[in-house]
């Protein structure tokens, strides 16, 4: 067998947790409903001075950082030549194929005029000096080639063995395309906010938010998969990869160690630092959103951390926790609009369909994992 052969988990597909989840995607899919046939006013709490919400926040800058699990694999893999962690990049591919195709369809919920999103592709509308057009097309072409580098699973799964080897052949071009996209648009989720200019939290306001963006994205793909990797082997009842995990554990180590130098050095040389003691809102947020990303580090860097699942599930969950801060912070909390006052705390609706979102993405994930070979085979 070989040491990087995956098989299908098989099992029951229908189960319990399985009906719980179908039953969250089903009412996001009846608000959604509401939110196309009466509009975004109907189901949410978006107003002039906040026109983005947690759609946007959550399902995509967040969901987009989750799907970097295999951006930051294969960056590993094939561009460092670490293939010690090649059994780990095609669940880790598919990580990413849901948290950014389902990015891709939550843009539909935000967009006022859905109906001509098509105009993004057309030439003579294009926008190059645009952030936005920018991200939306690295995005759209991400997911494409995600689709792409999945699909030797489903050559596999069916037998299709020539149009596999012929696939083998150029896809070193779709896993370079893969690198070098998000590599693209992370960052430029981070120069959307530096447009923002003062109406954004010293704190968070800075033009290193591109290179922070990028980095965090990487750090919270790298640590999803030890997420991943616990939750499947509970769930799943596979056995740990505790003696990977651990491995992988140092490179995320030295990306959170490259991220919280850049984040403090830049604090400190703005004189901005002092603005975490203002004892408000914005500024507890800071503190938390700090304690975790180091409190994640410590965690990672004891040795107990190289020998124990439960010790990089922690470290993991917090760091993941961490991030999805960073990006609530930098986009909602340390946001305030000039003119007027404004106020947003998402409705009832908002949330359902972000809880959908996510249970429509483990939902597939179960299926995934149980029909198609994705999961390594253990000897």
């Amino acid at each position: 067998m070989s040491a990087h052969a995956h098989a299908p988990v098989g099992g029951r597909l229908v189960t319990v947790p399985f009906l719980v989840l179908a039953f969250l995607a089903a009412i996001a899919l009846a608000l959604l409903a509401g939110r196309f046939v009466y509009g975004l006013g109907a189901v949410t709490n978006l107003n002039d001075g906040y026109p983005w919400g947690i759609w946007v926040i959550i399902d995509i800058v967040i969901g987009t950082a989750f799907g970097c699990a295999g951006y930051a694999v294969s960056l590993i893999v094939y561009i460092l030549n670490r293939g010690e962690y090649h059994p780990i990049v095609r669940s880790a591919v598919m990580a990413s194929l849901f948290g950014y195709t389902l990015a891709g369809i939550a843009v539909m919920f935000d967009l006022g005029r859905y109906w001509n999103f098509y105009n993004l592709f057309l030439p003579w509308y294009a926008q190059p000096n645009s952030v936005m057009w920018e991200i939306a097309l690295c995005v759209a072409g991400y997911i494409t080639v995600l689709w792409i580098e999945f699909a030797p699973t489903f050559l596999e799964r069916f037998g299709l063995h020539n149009a596999r080897e012929k696939l083998s052949r150029v896809l070193f071009i779709i896993i370079a395309l893969g690198v070098l996209l998000p590599t693209m648009h992370q960052s430029s989720l981070g120069s959307a906010i530096v447009i923002l200019g003062h109406k954004v939290s010293p704190l968070w306001q800075t033009q290193f938010l591109p290179l922070l963006y990028l980095s965090s994205a990487i750090l919270m793909g790298l640590a999803l998969v030890p997420f991943e990797s616990v939750l499947a082997a509970l769930g799943l009842r596979r056995q740990l990869e505790t003696g990977l995990m651990g491995r992988l554990n140092r490179v995320i180590l030295v990306v959170g160690a490259i991220f919280l130098a850049v984040r403090f050095g830049d604090l400190l040389f703005r004189g901005a630092l002092g603005h975490a003691l203002a004892g408000d809102l914005r500024a507890n947020m800071f503190l938390l959103e700090s304690a975790l990303f180091i409190g994640g580090l410590a965690l990672l860097a004891r040795q107990q951390a190289q020998r124990s699942a439960r010790a990089q599930f922690i470290a993991a969950v917090t760091l993941l926790t961490a991030g999805i801060l960073f990006r609530i912070n930098s986009y909602l909390v340390g946001y305030e609009p000039v003119n007027g006052t404004w106020h947003y705390f998402p409705s009832v609706p908002e949330m359902l369909v972000t809880v959908g979102v996510f249970s429509i993405e483990i939902l597939l994930y179960l299926v995934f994992v149980k029909k198609l070979p994705v999961l390594a085979k253990h000897a």
